[in-house]
């Protein structure tokens, strides 16, 4: 039996999903963290450590991004199988964050102090793309997940050689990435044109230098 929520329980399920987006330790995944006891570490210098924490502060801001994006689209979504597949890849965006939160903390490092403006923004966003329509909303689900695909596969290569627990982090969010984009255009979303993804693009390099030091 489906329980009816009021309008009140969606805004208080809101801002717990907001809180515990931002606030540091409070996301907790639904799955096991793909870093196992077996894979450790071989020994990195200090630079090397700075280096990988600037990259997974990344990656840890573009979950940031995808928590706020599939709730603004989940938020104007019209059809109700819309809505519930954003909530599926929500959660699934919800084990990538605590998975790169946890290996900040193992770097000694802490997410970008700029999360709470990249999360209005993209909240933002996608209010309005799933306002747009559906097709757009999961259009605009794909071509992110694709950018962010390319992103993770660029860390996998810029990462130090000795760091074998970011490495098994990123390795299952790239599948999971895929899969969502994979996912959004199955249930029609729209394939955007080569322009709008290149806008789309310089946007994601703008978070990526801001983020990568603060």
């Amino acid at each position: 039996m489906n329980r009816h929520y009021s309008r009140a329980d969606n805004l208080i399920h809101q801002f717990d999903t907001v809180m515990r987006t931002l606030i540091p330790g409070t996301a907790r995944s639904s799955r096991p963290s793909p870093v196992t006891a077996d894979v450790q570490d071989e020994p990195m210098t200090v630079e090397e450590r700075r280096h990988a924490a600037g990259l997974m502060r990344v990656n840890h801001t573009g979950e940031v991004c995808a928590q706020a994006l599939y709730q603004g689209q989940g938020f104007t979504a019209r059809l109700p199988e819309v809505r519930a597949q954003m909530e599926q890849s929500a959660q699934e965006e919800i084990d990538h964050l605590a998975w790169c939160d946890e290996r900040l903390r193992e770097l000694d490092s802490h997410p970008s102090v700029l999360n709470p403006l990249f999360y209005a923004a993209s909240f933002g966003m996608g209010a309005v793309a799933g306002a747009i329509g559906d097709r757009i909303s999961l259009g605009f689900v794909a071509a992110t997940e694709e950018q962010v695909g390319r992103h993770l596969e660029d860390h996998l290569v810029r990462l130090p050689p000795g760091d074998h627990r970011s490495r098994a982090v990123l390795r299952q969010m790239a599948i999971d990435e895929a899969h969502h984009a994979q996912l959004a255009l199955e249930a029609g979303g729209v394939r955007f044109p080569a322009p709008v993804k290149f806008g789309m693009s310089l946007m994601s390099k703008v978070m990526t230098k801001s983020v990568y030091r603060c």
